[in-house]
Formats: structure tokens, sequence, C-alpha cells
């Protein structure tokens, strides 16, 4: 990204000087609405990281207030127009919750060539300025960022065509429905927070996960007798937006900050967090800690693994087609933008 959403570090000089010039600057606060509990690492690590970096750069003249699981309105689906109507100043948020604002920036989510949360977010910014900012004229965007669903936890089987076929798996995001459709499999929706009584009491047998996901807080190993991986990964894909309005009534000096810190540092660091989290799922579970001890871990096999791909590419087309259906003759163009 080359404008509005990629900065370059500010240099230790020119940082300085801000730090000093913010100074004059009257003193500001600006609330943080997450959906997510306090102990998630997008609180803990990265609003946690943003805030310190804040707080430094204006001298203490600019301060963020997270407001942790829904304090500023209950949900994940409402974040987008919360922070358009300045229910808060900034909100933390998913496009696929909202993706018919999104529509082209939700082509990140199905599987393609990136692996890693890494990967995805630096495929986004590559494309962002030609094909995705007019999604997000509404708002002054700070980041944009992914996390990778590279497994599934299961109470049967998955790692072939034949045992997908018929799974109620949670997908994640609706507009893969086809693509799990080609697998043979029945989507099913489903948030988060129900997924662990959802395969306790079977009412879904899979859904698609970080590796983190098999420990705590979710403890999915607690209730999944498989865990696959090698799995046509696909993402979710997340928002750090700030209000128009508030950003424009900011002292210059506290724009600058703000301006400094949103894009591609923003951007990258928010999928860091989400990638060290998968990591740190994949260390934990290559510890054997117990919670494992009744789960079998199976890696899908190329063989099987090059027939879930025909069967993505067959659902990418009917993808393709809806997209056509809508109004939008280049979402295969912009896909293959994604994935070069």
């Amino acid at each position: 990204m080359k404008h509005e959403l990629k900065k370059v570090l500010l240099s230790v000089t020119m940082a300085a000087g801000l730090t000093a010039g913010a100074n004059t600057a009257t003193a500001e606060e600006l609330s943080v609405a997450t959906f997510i509990p306090p102990q998630h690492h997008i609180n803990a690590f990265y609003f946690d990281w943003m805030a310190r970096e804040v707080a430094e750069r204006s001298g203490g003249s600019l301060t963020l207030k997270v407001y942790p699981a829904g304090q500023l309105g209950a949900g994940p689906v409402q974040q987008y127009k919360r922070v358009v109507e300045g229910v808060a100043d900034i909100a933390f948020g998913l496009q696929t919750y909202s993706p018919t604002i999104f529509p082209k920036t939700v082509l990140i989510v199905p599987p393609g060539k990136s692996k890693t949360a890494l990967e995805a977010t630096e495929r986004l910014l590559d494309v962002f300025d030609e094909h995705l900012a007019d999604e997000y004229e509404d708002v002054k965007l700070l980041g944009l960022f992914t996390v990778a669903g590279d497994a599934w936890a299961a109470t049967k089987d998955v790692s072939t065509m034949d045992g997908l076929k018929g799974t109620k798996l949670v997908p994640f995001a609706t507009m893969v429905t086809p693509i799990m459709e080609a697998l043979g499999v029945v989507p099913v929706q489903m948030p988060v927070t129900e997924m662990y009584t959802g395969l306790s009491t079977g009412t879904i047998d899979a859904t698609t996960i970080s590796p983190a996901q098999m420990d705590k807080p979710w403890n999915f190993a607690e209730v999944a007798s498989h865990y696959v991986d090698n799995i046509p990964t696909t993402f979710a894909v997340f928002f750090v937006a700030m209000n128009k309005e508030r950003y424009m009534e900011l002292s210059d000096e506290h724009r600058a900050i703000i301006d400094d810190l949103a894009g591609e540092q923003a951007s990258m660091m928010g999928a860091t967090s989400f990638h060290n989290e998968g990591q740190r799922g994949i260390d934990w579970q290559a510890t054997n800690p117990p919670a494992m001890d009744k789960v079998t871990s199976i890696t899908i096999s190329d063989e099987e693994r090059a027939k879930m791909d025909a069967a993505v590419n067959e659902g990418l087309q009917v993808i393709f087609e809806d997209y056509k259906s809508r109004g939008i003759d280049n979402a295969e163009e912009i896909y293959k933008a994604m994935n070069k």
C-alpha cells in the first residue's frame, strides 16, 4: 500500500520532535471498542502496543482507553456501524460480519497462495490502493489484518474427502459456503462462543480453527477427538478503524501520530498478534499436554489434499459467478491479485 494505508516508521529524530510538539496539544482520550474478553491477545498485546505507542509519542497528551467484551455495544456484528456513528472513537471488528460493505476485502478469505496470517495480510496491503480503498471511505482505517484457519477440530476423522462427506462443519465465513459444499460438507454458521458446546452435543461435527483454540480459553481439545492440519487454509479478516470526524477533530500533532501508526505498521502488528497466538498453539501441542491425550492428530495426505484443492477451485468459480450477479465483474481478478 502506497498512500493512505502504507506508512514508514518515523526516524528517531522526527519521533522525538513529534513527542515534544505534542506536549502543547490538548490532552485527549480515544475510546476503543472490542467485543472480545480483556485477556484476548488483541487486547492484551495489540491494543496494549498501540496505547503505549500513542502515549509515548504524544508525551501523554493522547491516550487510548479500551472497552473490552462489548462494553460499548454487545456482539461483533455492529462494530463497523459503531465506529462510523461515533459510538466508539476506534473499533475492532470483522469484515465478514458485513460482507455487503466489504465484498472485495473478503476475497482474501478463501484458500489461495497464503498459508499464514502474515502472508495474507501482506497480500491485502499490496492490493489495497488499487482494489480495496473505496470500501473504507467512511472511516479512517488504521489497520487491516487476518488470522489463518489452518486446522479442523472435529469429533470424527475429516482428513479425507470421504470423511468430509456430510460433515457439519463451521467455516470461517459464510462466503466460502460454495467451497464447503464442493468438499461435501454441510456448512453450519455458529459464533466461536458456541462451538465448544456444539462439538460436545453433536450439533456440529467439526469447526475451522487456529491451533491455539485447542488450548485455553476455547479448550476444544476437551470436546474434539481429532485435530486435522494441512487443510485448505481459509482466513478471517479484521479491521481497526477510527471515526473520521473524531480523527479530523484531533490536533495536527495528534493526527500525525495516528497517521504514522496507521497502515502497514498497525496491520502487520495485528497479523503478528494472531500469528504468534497460532504458533503458541502449535508449540503447546508439541509438549504433549494431557489435554491432547484423547485427541488424534492427523496431517492430510498429499493425495487427499489434491482432491480438496480441486474442490476448492470448483467452489471458487461459483463464488466468482455470484459476484458477477451482484455487479462485481472483477472478483476473480482481485482474488488472483491477492494470490500472485
